[in-house]
């Protein structure tokens, strides 16, 4: 079982990860579950809940944080990929990334299914290739 933990903060753009990540994975026929936060700064929390409740060969980060007027998207940014990170080397389980940092909505829906593809496709792939699928 995958696990995808999704935030629902900038959800036009999460969603069309989500939907990518997804389509992936029922191609190749796996079994998934779902959860959805209220933002990214809740990703961590999500994958730590989804760990200890059930039995997953990884998970799929999917957030999506875009620059504002402030630092805040960076420290914001750099604590939910530090966090994921560390987690993912201490209980020893493979953690893709589909969380956007993006200057502006134009990169961000570039890499939800525009011209650069979608990452939430790619973290699938990388996920599997990381299980050895």
């Amino acid at each position: 079982m995958i696990g995808i933990v999704v935030s629902r903060f900038n959800g036009f753009i999460t969603e069309r990860l989500y939907r990518g990540c997804v389509e992936e994975l029922e191609k190749r026929g796996l079994r998934y579950e779902t959860l959805w936060v209220p933002g990214s700064g809740e990703i961590p929390y999500g994958i730590a809940k989804l760990y200890s409740e059930g039995e997953y060969s990884g998970f799929i980060a999917i957030g999506c944080i875009i620059k504002g007027e402030t630092k805040h998207w960076e420290f914001l940014a750099n604590a939910v990929i530090g966090s994921i990170i560390r987690f993912s080397v201490e209980k020893v389980i493979p953690i893709t990334f589909a969380i956007l940092t993006v200057d502006d909505v134009e990169q961000a829906i570039n890499r939800a299914g525009g011209k650069f593809g979608n990452k939430g496709r790619d973290a699938a792939k990388a996920l599997m290739d990381l299980l050895g699928m």
